[in-house]
C-alpha cells in the first residue's frame, strides 16, 4: 500500500503593503520580510524507470510553480487594496515602482488565502496543496489548510 507523504518548501520575499481604512499604524506603507512554507501531499512515484521515482514532486518543480505564481509577482512590491482611488494607486506606482492592486485588504490572512488559490491549480496529477504558512514577522503568521477550505 502506498503512503501519502507531505513535503514542504520554504520561500522568502520582501514586500510592502498598506491597509486601506485601517485604524492603526499599518495604514501607512510599510514592509516585511515574508517567509512562506508550502506543504503539498501525494503518493511518491513508484516506477523504477521514472526519472522522479520516489518523489511526490521534484522540489525544483514546486519551486518553479511558487516562484511564477507568487514570488515573482509579490517580491519587492507594494500591495494595495483596489478600493484606493485610481489616482492614489498611480501615485503608489510612481513612488514605489512595482505596485500590485488586489481585490482584498492585503493582510497576512488574506494574502495566504490568495496564494493558495494562485498555486493549487498548477499541481500535477493527484498532488494536493495541504497547507500554507505565511510569516509576516518572525513571531506572527497566518495558516491556510485545505481541510478547512473544502
Amino acid at each position: 500500500m502506498a503512503s501519502v507523504i507531505r513535503i514542504t518548501k520554504e520561500f522568502s520575499f520582501e514586500m510592502a503593503h498598506v491597509l486601506w481604512n485601517y485604524d492603526g499604524p499599518c495604514r501607512n506603507v510599510h514592509g516585511h520580510s515574508y517567509r512562506l512554507f508550502v506543504t503539498i501531499s501525494g503518493v511518491p512515484i513508484d516506477t523504477q524507470e521514472h526519472p522522479k521515482n520516489g518523489m511526490v514532486i521534484d522540489f525544483t518543480d514546486l519551486k518553479s510553480i511558487v516562484r511564477k505564481e507568487i514570488v515573482n509577482i509579490f517580491d519587492h512590491a507594494v500591495v494595495v487594496n483596489k478600493r484606493y482611488a485610481n489616482d492614489k494607486i498611480e501615485l503608489f506606482s510612481r513612488l514605489f515602482g512595482n505596485t500590485v492592486a488586489v481585490d482584498y485588504q492585503p493582510t497576512c490572512e488574506n494574502l495566504v488565502s490568495d496564494f493558495a488559490g494562485r498555486i493549487t491549480k498548477h499541481f500535477p496529477g493527484e498532488i494536493r496543496l495541504h497547507s500554507l504558512k505565511l510569516y509576516e514577522t518572525s513571531t506572527s503568521f497566518a495558516e491556510w489548510y485545505a481541510s478547512d477550505n473544502e
